[in-house]
Parts: C-alpha cells; sequence; structure tokens
C-alpha cells in the first residue's frame, strides 16, 4: 500500500489516499463522469482470500472492480487532509465540496472518455417579467 495524494479542484487541499499503487487513475474533477461508479473512501470492500487477507489490510471499496472511482468530499470524508503546500492557513483543511477521482475504465478492450453527467435545468418559462423596467421617480410616468 501507498498514499497517494489528490488535491481540490476547488480550494487546494490535499487529501491522501493509503491504497494499492496498480490502479490506474484517469482523472480529478469537480463533477462525476456520466455512468462511473463512485464509493467513499471510507467504504469496506468485498471479502478477500486468506492470503490477500494475511497482510492485515482491511478490504476498500475502491480497490474493487465494481468502482469506477473515488467521491472525496473536500476535508469531511475518512481520507487523511492538509493544506495546500504553499498555504499558511490554520484550521480545518478543506471547501466540503465534493470532488471527484475517476480511473481508467475499459468497455470491450477500449478505453472510455467520461462526460460529465447531464444536469437538468428548469427553465422559468411564464415567470419572466414583460418587458424591462424603467426608471422610478419624478417625472417619470407610468
Amino acid at each position: 500500500m501507498v498514499d497517494v495524494s489528490y488535491y481540490c479542484p476547488r480550494c487546494g487541499a490535499v487529501a491522501e489516499l493509503d491504497r494499492d499503487p496498480y490502479l490506474a487513475d484517469k482523472s480529478v474533477t469537480p463533477f462525476p463522469l456520466e455512468g462511473w461508479t463512485y464509493v467513499s473512501p471510507a467504504d469496506e470492500g468485498a471479502e478477500r482470500s486468506f492470503a490477500e487477507s494475511a497482510s492485515g489490510d482491511e478490504p476498500r471499496a475502491y480497490e474493487s472492480d465494481d468502482a469506477d472511482g473515488v467521491k472525496f468530499v473536500c476535508g469531511a470524508d475518512a481520507a487523511a487532509w492538509s493544506h495546500p503546500p504553499e498555504s499558511d492557513a490554520d484550521g480545518e483543511p478543506g471547501c466540503g465540496e465534493p470532488f471527484y477521482l475517476n480511473f481508467v475504465r475499459y468497455e470491450n478492450g477500449e478505453e472510455v472518455s467520461g462526460q460529465p453527467e447531464s444536469e437538468y435545468v428548469q427553465l422559468a418559462e411564464g415567470m419572466a417579467p414583460s418587458g424591462p423596467q424603467g426608471p422610478n421617480g419624478p417625472g417619470f410616468s407610468r
């Protein structure tokens, strides 16, 4: 196991994740990728063989084949957190916003390029003003 550091893309706080070095990182993004399955750094993984568990390490969900990445909550989850290296800030590090570590993923032997998840927006149809508002005050009539 090795400690791998990831920076929050919003505030620069550093998360350290203890993991096997064989995992292939794709990217760290402030948004989830469409179709990716994320787990928390604290989630426990599947059962392992006796030989795998002889090392004494607990299984982690992000090391299973079912996980496509890790969802961090900046400064608030099970990873070890610190301030950015160039910072002299006091207090707890992190902004509390989620960010995502994406692993390389393959389908049919080809690497899948991730796209941000679609966000549905509700339009304010029928709620818009009927026209621009002019100035109010003395000398202006409506």
